[in-house]
């Protein structure tokens, strides 16, 4: 499964896309791209985000901006207020962004979407801070809904970033092959870790997967994998009471030693350590 390609359709009162998204259950692994730029602001969740071949963490106040076709998703673990998951989407048409960034006084803007050729993210404390400016677009009549993003816009190209992908979106070929292979983890990440059907996923022999993985993953399968399944179990720890061996067996560790293994090499703490961090 390739990253579908998303439309998005321009309001008739606005040069950009926007949506408020609020989901009570969670952030889905959507993996896509589009020809726009995309700037997203996430509150009250925590998870993985996903861009290019970068996989990380993130939490409330993540503000990232995607380059265009870059593939990208974020998937969360877990709520982290009352409130549902909150993720506040701007997209831009890169024609748009030039013409934007034409007069002088913008240089410095369109030097911060040069550079989101393979993803920023930005501070959250940063996010958090612009956070009740940045709601405010999605109420803003036209006009000064647009001097509210340039005030966004010019806060964040002085601002500190960090690139995410190591590189720009591959040649066709190999982000099919890598796609079809990150959408079949997601969502079998729990099953028994199968190499040469994996392979066969990506049309490629066992030793020319593991060289795309890492070359586009910077981890290997099984690293991969064991991230996604820690990733899960943390959220099964810290929201249900779900007996240990239980959480393992359904995250795919039928070992408990195992998982508990994998568990303090990843999170540094056991699960029952991870556990009473909520409880109390």
């Amino acid at each position: 499964m390739r990253p579908y390609l998303e439309h998005l359709p321009l309001p008739p009162d606005a040069s950009w896309a926007m949506l408020n998204r609020r989901l009570d259950e969670a952030i889905p692994f959507e993996w896509h791209h589009h020809p726009e730029y995309e700037l997203t602001l996430t509150l009250n969740s925590r998870g993985q985000r996903f861009v290019g071949d970068h996989v990380g963490d993130y939490g409330p106040g993540d503000l990232v901006l995607v380059g265009p076709n870059l593939p990208h998703t974020w998937a969360s673990r877990e709520r982290t207020g009352a409130g549902p998951h909150v993720a506040l989407v701007l997209w831009f048409r890169a024609d748009w962004i030039a013409a934007l960034c034409a007069p002088v006084e913008l240089r410095g803007v369109g030097r911060m979407f040069d550079r989101a050729a393979t993803g920023l993210a930005f501070d959250p404390a940063l996010g958090l801070a612009l956070a009740a400016e940045y709601e405010a677009l999605f109420t803003l009549p036209p006009a000064p809904r647009l001097i509210g993003l340039l005030s966004i816009l010019s806060r964040l190209a002085e601002a500190p970033a960090q690139p995410l992908a190591a590189s720009a979106p591959p040649p066709e070929g190999d982000r099919r092959r890598i796609d079809r292979v990150l959408a079949h983890l997601h969502r079998h990440y729990a099953e028994p870790l199968r190499m040469e059907a994996l392979a066969g996923i990506a049309a490629l022999s066992v030793s020319g997967l593991h060289r795309l993985f890492l070359r586009h993953t910077r981890m290997t399968v099984t690293g991969y994998v064991a991230a996604l399944r820690v990733g899960e179990a943390c959220s099964r720890l810290s929201s249900t009471g779900q007996p240990i061996a239980h959480v393992a067996a359904e995250v795919g560790y039928p070992s408990l030693a195992n998982f508990n293994r994998q568990f303090l090499r990843l999170r540094g703490m056991t699960p029952r350590d991870y556990r009473a961090l909520f409880r109390r």
